[in-house]
């Protein structure tokens, strides 16, 4: 966010913005202008990001005069205490400069699956109904007509308040569906604390995953190769799925367990085949409605599709916005959770690497993977392991405020002085033992790229 506001404090500076798209598009922009002029003086922003000023004058340069420009940002940016402020500095600089709505131009979160843009879209956000429809009157009405039920009408739980919750009491029983929270969610230490606390854990898995462990009922499921079904990717395509082979022994498709699990519930969820539930997707989600079976086979058409003459939307935004005017938001700068100090002096970041994908659940079964990635290391710079007395290859102990995993050093210049890097594909280092409690103000996202620890050769 600093080296951010350092860049649009350049572009006013220097006039660069776009007037007229400011003056047609957008409201806010004189409050915006004033934060950014008052309070980050580019003083502020090269001492908190860390980036020499010079660079900083350089990139807003480049970006302010581009025609287009395009912004693609990842976990990175959102995993962090202010991750959302952020996401909104991004959309500032796009905003200003007008770059959006035309071929090249815009802002686009890289994905970390397939079909996350396909998840949230069908409703697994808790604040909104499939197709993004708000959580008012309106959208409940045609819902509960659809599936003829009555439906609650204040939002669902976050996961970090389902952890929460489960340690007061309240939260009884959890349905975790293709998702390793006992490795993968940050300061996992709480998290097994509320696992075990449950009534009722069910785990619905390809692979026995570490969560698996404290749960009461595992329900082997079909991989995509093995299901039919449909993707929406981060560009809002739509995508047939077709199985290729039948699943293995008892397991079966996501939503085969989901129905025949409601039937004994005592509802009545009863879709024959995917393409079913892809026509009742078509019927209650106004961005879909337009994209037949017929035409995703081929053309993979982009939401919104409103009516099925509509050819679909490859770029969003290309006439305004939907809402009218798109806001500049003002942004609050957030530090981390945590601060190094004398006795967890370094800063870890987490992220992934490139041979393995997740949790390593799939992954670290290929011998091919592994072959060529076959166990974590701790990157840390040679500036770092000198002083602290670490060779290459050797093994270290790494600790934070909540725990310790022991890992082999990698002395790499990757990763600057004062930071060391580590991944959470192999169950062999738990790296989040380590991570941190902060989370997003705003999204409950953990802050999984800054946590204080120390390392100490063995």
């Amino acid at each position: 966010m600093p080296l951010l506001c350092g860049m649009l404090r350049v572009i006013l500076e220097e006039e660069l913005y776009n007037r007229e798209f400011i003056a047609e598009f957008t409201e806010d922009f004189e409050a915006i202008k004033r934060h950014i002029l008052s309070e980050w003086p580019m003083e502020r922003a090269e001492r908190l990001s860390g980036v020499p000023r010079a660079y900083i004058e350089q990139a807003a340069r480049l970006y302010a005069r581009s025609s287009p420009a395009l912004i693609l940002y990842g976990l990175g940016v959102a995993e962090h205490k202010g991750g959302t402020n952020g996401v909104m500095c991004l959309a500032n600089l796009v905003l200003a400069c007008g770059q959006i709505g035309r071929p090249g131009a815009g802002i686009m979160p890289l994905r970390g699956q397939n079909n996350v843009q396909g998840a949230c879209d069908l409703g697994t956000l808790p604040y909104t109904y499939p197709g993004y429809q708000a959580l008012n009157e309106e959208t409940f009405s045609k819902f509960e007509e659809a599936w003829g039920v009555k439906l609650p009408r204040k939002p669902g739980l976050m996961e970090p308040q389902m952890y929460e919750e489960a340690l007061r009491g309240k939260l009884k029983a959890l349905y975790v569906i293709g998702y390793d929270v006992a490795q993968t969610q940050a300061n996992i230490k709480k998290v097994w604390k509320a696992l075990s606390q449950l009534d009722l854990l069910v785990v619905q898995d390809l692979f026995m995953p570490l969560t698996g462990r404290f749960a009461h009922v595992i329900l082997p499921t079909a991989s995509i190769y093995e299901k039919e079904g449909t993707v929406t990717n981060g560009e809002r395509r739509i995508q047939r799925v077709r199985q290729a082979v039948p699943p293995p022994g008892e397991a079966r498709a996501d939503w085969e367990i989901i129905c025949d699990l409601s039937r004994r519930l005592g509802y009545e969820m009863s879709y024959s085949s995917p393409k079913e539930i892809f026509e009742e997707m078509r019927r209650l989600m106004p961005i879909y409605a337009g994209a037949t079976y017929e035409r995703i086979e081929d053309s993979r058409i982009c939401w919104p599709v409103p009516t099925e003459d509509h050819p679909g939307t490859e770029i969003l935004y290309t006439e305004g916005f939907p809402k009218g005017k798109a806001h500049f938001g003002v942004p609050h700068h957030w530090p981390p959770e945590e601060e190094t100090d004398r006795d967890y002096p370094l800063v870890l970041v987490t992220g992934r690497r490139l041979y393995h994908y997740n949790c390593g659940s799939q992954t670290v079964r290929s011998e091919g993977f592994l072959e060529v990635a076959p166990e974590e290391l701790l990157e840390i710079n040679p500036k770092d392991a000198r002083a602290l007395g670490i060779r290459d290859g050797e093994m270290v102990r790494v600790s934070s405020r909540r725990g310790s995993i022991e890992v082999k050093a990698w002395v790499t210049t990757r990763v600057q002085p004062g930071q060391v890097f580590l991944s959470f594909h192999h169950k062999e280092t738990l790296v989040n033992l380590l991570t941190s409690e902060g989370l997003d103000v705003k999204t409950l996202t953990p802050e999984y790229k800054v946590a204080a620890v120390r390392v100490q050769p063995l």
